[in-house]
């Protein structure tokens, strides 16, 4: 059992009462520091993903040097269909790019399930590194795609505009869809498990895609592989944090699907969200990342928007709505951070 010198992060992922409200960021680890640039100079980003000792290096820097109360392993959603036999690159300007992308039941049949304590030894390794490097400063946190983002990237090859190769899968070979989702679905729930068994604290479900989806093709297509993954997760307490970007007509089934955190991206309204899901689950969320790019007095603000708005009580983490853009300056974050920790002491003293 883990002695945490701060566990603002798990206490508010259970809605229980906090001093303040806990702040970390997704992409955290990454671009906008020039520690992390500098740990690139000598690896390209595959590199730092396998190679567990980097790894763990660039999941503490934002601890050390922005303050923030969770730490998030450095890795890559896109690990887990490379484990299952795809052949994966990141690729200068165009981003991800799988060079065989799946195209028929040959293809979906080549995946194969997987051993994450051999497979992706190497994330295992970096949680272990990093559980190590932080001691018990924060709770770390783990993360898998969610079934239907992967399946995207696998089917698209790519990032798309239009999304019509895993489109037209859904709607002309639904079989298919079902069967590779499910697939997926067990191996991610496979490797969050071990993720967990190897010393994270919480675990976050992105579903970066799901809202290009209708919403019939939502609940059919991705919460119900969402849904299949936390049922499978081997965990004591341990939360679950689902992140689905641009769902906003799902918010009530999404605080139904077993997560105990709900992530907003920055289009929605944070106190609304919270009166549709009431104390059902904790809501992460929700500034505009580009608000990063203002002045202090301008991400104040919207900082205190979002603290006001969500209002008295536990069950808030402080977060963006989307990951940091890498042009942002690392003191500008630290500006956010600082004021989080100041300014929501107020939202949870009892009585006020």
């Amino acid at each position: 059992m883990d002695n945490f010198q701060n566990d603002l992060f798990l206490r508010s992922c259970k809605c229980l009462p906090v001093e303040r409200t806990p702040i970390w960021i997704m992409r955290q680890a990454g671009r906008y520091l020039p520690e992390y640039r500098a740990v690139r100079e000598k690896a390209d980003f595959l590199t730092v993903c396998k190679t567990p000792e980097l790894a763990a290096e660039v999941t503490v820097q934002p601890i050390d040097l922005i303050g923030v109360d969770a730490a998030i392993i450095f890795s890559d959603i896109l690990v887990i269909p490379e484990a299952m036999g795809m052949h994966f690159a990141m690729e200068e300007g165009v981003g991800p790019v799988f060079t065989q992308p799946i195209r028929n039941e040959a293809d979906a049949k080549a995946l194969r399930y997987i051993d994450p304590f051999a497979d992706l030894k190497y994330v295992i390794d970096a949680v272990i590194m990093t559980k190590k490097e932080l001691n018990g400063r924060v709770p770390l946190i783990g993360f898998s795609g969610s079934p239907w983002t992967l399946l995207t990237y696998m089917v698209e090859g790519q990032g798309s505009k239009t999304f019509s190769k895993v489109k037209k899968l859904i709607f002309t070979r639904p079989k298919l869809a079902h069967s590779l989702l499910s697939k997926i679905a067990d191996v991610a729930a496979a490797f969050l498990s071990a993720k967990i068994e190897s010393g994270v604290n919480a675990v976050q479900i992105f579903d970066t895609w799901g809202g290009i989806l209708s919403e019939d093709d939502f609940k059919e297509f991705s919460l119900t592989y969402i849904q299949k993954i936390i049922s499978q997760l081997r965990r004591n307490d341990e939360p679950v944090i689902v992140f689905a970007k641009g769902v906003h007509y799902m918010l009530d089934k999404l605080a139904r699907c077993g997560a105990d955190v709900l992530g907003l991206d920055w289009t929605i309204n944070i106190g609304k969200a919270r009166k549709k899901v009431g104390d059902k689950v904790a809501l992460q969320g929700n500034l505009d990342p580009t608000v990063l790019y203002a002045g202090r007095e301008k991400i104040e603000k919207e900082a205190g928007k979002i603290l006001t708005l969500f209002g008295q009580g536990s069950g808030h983490i402080f977060n963006l709505g989307h990951g940091i853009f890498p042009d942002v300056p690392p003191e500008n974050l630290k500006v956010l951070v600082d004021f989080v920790k100041k300014e929501s002491a107020y939202f949870h003293r009892a009585g006020e």
